[in-house]
C-alpha cells in the first residue's frame, strides 16, 4: 500500500453528496523509511525520551525533598518538569508504536484528545517559561520586595493561570479542528494528530479556522516572548549597574538556564507555527517536530541540572556526595 495513493484532491468548499465521511485517521509517519531506520530511530527516540522522564523526575523530586530549593523559582522549574513530562507522555508513546508498526491507525475521538493534552501541556509550557521570566526580574531589579510580589499566592496564581489558559486555548483549537468534515483523504502527513496536517484533510475551507490557529500562535507564543524579551532587557539593564564584576557574573547565571530553555522552546515552536506556507516541507516539518517533542523536552532537566549550581549541590546532597550546609 503506497500512502500517496491514498491521498486525494481535497475540494475546496462543500462536501461533495458522493464523499465518505473519515471515521478513523492513518498517521505517515516515518512509512518512508526502510525498516532498519525505523528502529535506529526508535531506539534513539525511546533513550531520550527514559532520558527526559527521569530527568524531569529526578529534578521534581530534589526540588521537593530539598528545602534550600523551596523558592519560587524552583517551585515553576517543578511545574515546567511536570508540563513537559505530560507533554511528551501525549505524543511520543503513540509515535514510538508507530515507528514498530508503521501503518498506525487513530480514531477521531482519539486524534482530538491528543491534539487536546498536546496544546494544553505546550501552551502551559509557554506561560511558565514566561513567569519564570518574570521571577527572575522581579528577583534581580526589585530583590527587595521580592518575597512580598512572589509570594506563594502569586505563584500559585501565575501556574494555575498558564494551565487554566492553556486549556482554553487548546479546547478552542480542538473544538475549531474537529468541527470541520472530513471526507476521503484520512492519511496523517504527520506522526501525531497537529492542527496544520488536520487542516489539510478537511473537506471544505478553512481559512476561518487558519485565522483562529493564527491568533492562537500569535497569544501563546509572541505575546510571551515579547513579554520575556522586555524582561530581559530590564535584567540586562539592571545587572550592568552592579559595580562588581563577581555581582554580575551571579546575577547573570542565574538567568542563563532559563534564558537557553526559553531560547530553544520559542524558537523551534515559531518556526514550526510561523513558517510561510511557500517554504513549507513536510520531511523539513516532521524533522523540526522531532526536535520540538523529542530533544527539546530533554533539554530542560540537561540545562537546568549541569548549568544550575544550586540544583547540582541539593543532587549531590541527596546521593550524600556534599555535606548539608550548616
Amino acid at each position: 500500500m503506497s500512502f500517496k495513493s491514498s491521498f486525494r484532491p481535497r475540494p475546496s468548499s462543500i462536501p461533495k453528496p458522493n464523499s465518505t465521511a473519515v471515521t478513523e485517521f492513518v498517521f505517515e509517519g516515518f512509512s518512508s523509511f526502510g525498516w532498519q531506520h525505523r528502529l535506529i530511530f526508535f531506539v534513539v527516540f525511546l533513550t531520550l525520551y527514559l532520558l527526559t522522564l527521569s530527568g524531569n523526575v529526578i529534578i521534581v523530586t530534589i526540588i521537593r525533598l530539598d528545602r534550600h530549593l523551596h523558592t519560587p523559582m524552583y517551585f515553576f522549574l517543578s511545574m515546567l518538569s511536570v508540563s513537559e513530562t505530560c507533554y511528551t507522555v501525549a505524543i511520543i508513546p503513540r509515535m514510538l508504536f508507530g515507528l514498530l508498526s508503521p501503518y498506525q491507525g487513530i480514531s477521531i475521538p482519539g486524534c482530538a484528545t491528543q491534539l487536546f493534552f498536546y496544546l494544553t501541556f505546550g501552551i502551559n509550557n509557554c506561560f511558565l517559561l514566561t513567569a519564570m521570566g518574570y521571577d527572575r526580574y522581579v528577583a534581580i531589579c526589585n530583590p527587595l520586595r521580592y518575597s512580598v510580589i512572589m509570594g506563594k499566592k502569586s505563584c500559585a496564581f501565575l501556574a494555575s493561570g498558564s494551565l487554566g489558559i492553556g486549556l482554553g486555548m487548546a479546547i478552542t483549537q480542538v473544538t475549531s479542528v474537529f468541527g470541520l468534515p472530513y471526507c476521503d483523504a484520512f492519511v496523517i502527513s504527520h506522526f501525531f494528530c497537529d492542527v496544520h496536517p488536520l487542516l489539510k484533510l478537511a473537506c471544505t475551507d478553512t481559512a476561518d479556522n487558519e485565522i483562529i490557529t493564527f491568533v492562537v500562535c500569535f497569544c501563546v507564543l509572541i505575546l510571551p516572548m515579547g513579554l520575556v524579551f522586555i524582561s530581559y532587557v530590564l535584567i540586562i539593564s539592571t545587572i550592568l549597574k552592579i559595580a562588581s564584576a563577581e555581582g554580575r557574573k551571579k546575577a547573570f547565571a542565574t538567568c542563563a538556564s532559563h534564558l537557553t530553555v526559553v531560547i530553544i522552546h520559542y524558537g523551534c515552536a515559531s518556526i514550526i507555527y510561523f513558517k510561510p506556507k511557500s517554504q513549507s516541507s513536510l520531511e523539513k516539518d516532521r524533522l523540526i517536530s522531532v526536535t520540538y517533542t523529542v530533544i527539546t523536552p530533554l533539554l530542560n532537566p540537561v540545562v537546568y541540572t549541569l548549568r544550575n549550581k544550586e540544583v547540582k549541590d541539593a543532587l549531590q546532597r541527596a546521593i550524600g556526595r556534599k555535606p548539608l550546609p550548616s
